[in-house]
């Protein structure tokens, strides 16, 4: 598997990592942490020196119960901060991680190279059509409702692999028609899934996409962790190594992470696992 990115054709033999930006306040995990310019550079230095592939930017939070804030606060909050880092780290790929496609043309423009779209199309109908003159890849999420509402009961009618894959099926179509080639499915684990569907997905993970596209998977310190171990999402990290462990075993080109040096040791151990066999 190959992707265009900014002309830099990304050969996906090896996985990739994108590193978590979150510049939001109420994030559930490190909501806060890089409100002033100091902190922010000092978290994509050490994102980048331990081997993070993408830096992925986000300026709304969609944690469960989340509200959405306005479009021009989002846009307050991104666009300084990349100018910071493309200043700072010029040959960073930056994610812009948004569901608005007005701040992922503003991201654009100021350096970001990837959209990286919770919502997968379906929050803003005007994404598509941007992405149709950008022409950059594309991560398309699965989300059921919206964070607000999404883990309120959540329920599938039919196998949940065969509903987000006729989901991804319908929404590559689309994206297609619009010329988009590069697309990386992401099935939004805790995204409107239960702890069960969530490790089904995890399970299954190779069936999504039918291996035509790659996969990403975003489950760093989340709360199917949580649930189970009864911990905190602090205390979380070797549990998160071993479910990117699996995911990756499973077929999983990208993971998006908080702890980028833990990350890269799955994937070198992966492998080398695999070289042996």
């Amino acid at each position: 598997m190959i992707i265009n990115c900014a002309g830099t054709l990304l050969h996906l033999k090896e996985p990739k990592i994108m590193g978590i930006v979150n510049l939001t306040p109420d994030s559930f995990y490190d909501g806060g942490k890089l409100c002033s310019k100091y902190n922010l550079l000092q978290h994509i230095e050490t994102l980048l020196n331990e081997g993070s592939d993408f830096i992925d930017v986000g300026g709304c939070s969609t944690r469960p119960g989340s509200k959405f804030i306005t479009e021009k606060e989002e846009i307050k909050r991104i666009t300084e901060p990349i100018r910071v880092i493309m200043k700072n780290f010029p040959n960073s790929k930056i994610s812009i991680d948004t569901f608005r496609s007005e701040v992922a043309r503003i991201a654009v423009e100021e350096g970001a190279v990837m959209i990286n779209d919770i919502s997968g199309g379906v929050l803003d109908e005007n994404m598509f059509s941007l992405l149709g003159k950008l022409k950059i890849p594309y991560i398309l999420n699965h989300m059921k409702g919206i964070p607000e509402n999404m883990q309120e009961k959540p329920y599938y009618h039919e196998n949940i692999i065969t509903e987000i894959n006729n989901f991804f099926s319908e929404k590559i179509f689309l994206l297609k028609k619009y010329g988009i080639r590069d697309i990386i499915l992401d099935p939004g684990f805790g995204f409107g899934k239960t702890l069960e569907h969530n490790f089904q997905l995890l399970k299954h993970l190779s069936l999504l996409g039918y291996q035509d596209y790659p996969i990403l998977v975003g489950i760093s310190r989340k709360s199917m962790i949580k649930l189970i171990l009864k911990t905190s999402y602090e205390k979380s990290l070797n549990a998160t190594s071993i479910l990117h462990t699996i995911a990756l075993l499973n077929g999983s080109k990208f993971l998006r992470v908080h702890d980028v040096k833990e990350a890269v040791e799955c994937i070198k151990l992966v492998q080398y696992y695999r070289k042996i066999l």
